[in-house]
């Protein structure tokens, strides 16, 4: 994550202000002249400790102009997942310890009137003409308007189309055997990551209540891994997932796994899901999709869809507080999760008690076993890079490796959270018929 401040000169005083200017001068007056990593450019230039273990380096002209004319941290992945920047001192596969490195070096400075007029007659006019990003990159937000009313169905569709549907078996190869893309819960820092994926969806069974004969209805359903689980159980499960690479997958495990009499995932809005009636709902990783305006409807769905008594399980990713704008960056907006929003889990809580007609009985933070599972799947793109690269190309997995390091960080400084909130649906006196203490082992 970057950030700006004003600051005086930096490295080389005058000559900075006054003459020609190397990329690497321009890099380092613009961060503060005081690296901890080492800095490289195609024009020959070099800033930072000559010992650092990890650095950046600057390799064509085209890596510029990404850098100039989207400054912060879309430029940077532009120019990363473009090949045309790379992270001296780390793999692709897993950039962590030299994001970590830069995060702390990346704290903008903003140069007097002088500086910048010099650093745009160093670089040259032609690097301050936008350019086309890399192919992997998503419409911005006002194109996106093209394909549909944000958060409508068609538009939606779009958004989980472009970040679930890149390849069935490269998930198989990031996320190991459970093709489980949420947060793991690790019962001991040890776990697997197979281990830790079992033991959230037991605990989010447990929390529920469920039990053999019972209906669940799984929203954003993913490649089914709760679905088949519950199913195992003797649960009755309705799954949906806007993505169909995700639902021909979960339908043939279901198949293969002998569920076909209980368990179904249907590729469909679950707005377009019509039964009612369940014993619990569980919604993981679906309500960073929905928008935070909708949440009302959102909720209301489901408790629409569960009998009196009925619980739902609320897995979602979060903003520290409540205070934020709940849009996502514009890296992750732009290569990720577009149209993605996320707020706090007091607001998450808000908007369901304001519904009416269902209870908030137990909410926790999960942030440091989403940084151990994106270690994980980390590692696990590491372990089959070729693959990889030869299955969705070299930028796809370039950005991938990125993005699952730079969450962890964001995960391990308190920049995002995961919550789990549990709630169920009252009688018309307000009743419930919970025990008096949670039922479920941590």
């Amino acid at each position: 994550m970057t950030t700006f401040k004003d600051s005086p000169l930096h490295a080389g005083g005058d000559a900075v202000a006054t003459g020609r200017m190397t990329l690497a001068q321009i890099f380092e007056s613009l961060m503060g002249g005081d690296l901890t990593i080492r800095i490289t450019a195609y024009d020959g230039s070099s800033a930072g400790p000559e010992d650092a273990e990890f650095g950046l380096n600057l390799k064509t002209p085209r890596g510029t102009t990404y850098l100039v004319t989207a400054p912060g941290d879309l430029g940077l992945a532009r120019a990363y997942i473009a090949g045309d920047l790379e992270l001296v001192g780390a793999h692709p596969g897993d950039p962590y310890g030299a994001l970590r490195a830069l995060a702390a070096d990346l704290h903008f400075n903003r140069p007097s009137p002088l500086v910048l007029a010099n650093i745009a007659r160093s670089l040259g006019i032609e690097h301050f003409k936008p350019i086309a990003p890399p192919p992997q990159e998503a419409l911005p937000r006002w194109r996106r308007f093209a394909e549909g009313l944000r958060h409508s169905k068609a538009r939606d569709a779009e958004v989980i189309h472009h970040h679930y549907d890149v390849s069935n078996t490269f998930y198989e190869w990031v996320l190991g055997p459970s093709m489980t893309y949420t947060c793991a819960v690790y019962p001991e820092l040890e776990a697997s990551l197979e281990a830790a994926q079992e033991n959230k969806y037991r605990l989010i069974f447990d929390k529920l209540r469920l039990k053999p004969g019972d209906r669940l209805l799984d929203i954003g359903c993913g490649w089914g891994g709760m679905v088949r689980y519950a199913a195992h159980r003797g649960v009755k499960v309705i799954g949906a997932t806007l993505s169909a690479e995700q639902a021909q997958w979960a339908q043939q495990a279901i198949i293969d796994e002998g569920l076909s009499d209980l368990a179904e995932v249907r590729h469909s809005d679950y707005r377009d899901v019509t039964e009612t009636g369940f014993d619990a709902v569980s919604s993981i990783g679906l309500t960073e999709h929905i928008g935070v305006a909708n949440y009302p409807a959102y909720f209301k769905f489901i408790r629409d869809r569960l009998r009196v008594g009925g619980m739902l399980l609320n897995h979602c990713i979060t903003r520290p507080d409540n205070l934020k704008n709940s849009r996502a960056g514009s890296f992750i907006d732009r290569y990720v999760f577009p149209d993605g929003e996320l707020t706090g889990s007091g607001k998450i809580i808000s908007k369901l008690q304001d519904i009416g007609g269902m209870e908030v009985v137990h909410e926790e933070n999960f942030r440091d076993h989403y940084a151990l599972t994106l270690r994980d799947w980390n590692k696990n793109l590491l372990e089959h890079w070729d693959e990889a690269v030869e299955e969705v190309g070299e930028g796809t997995a370039r950005l991938w490796g990125l993005y699952m390091a730079g969450c962890r960080i964001g995960f391990e400084r308190d920049i995002i959270q995961l919550h789990h909130v549990l709630a169920t649906k009252l009688d018309d006196q307000g009743g419930n018929d919970l025990p008096l203490r949670p039922w479920w082992n941590a």
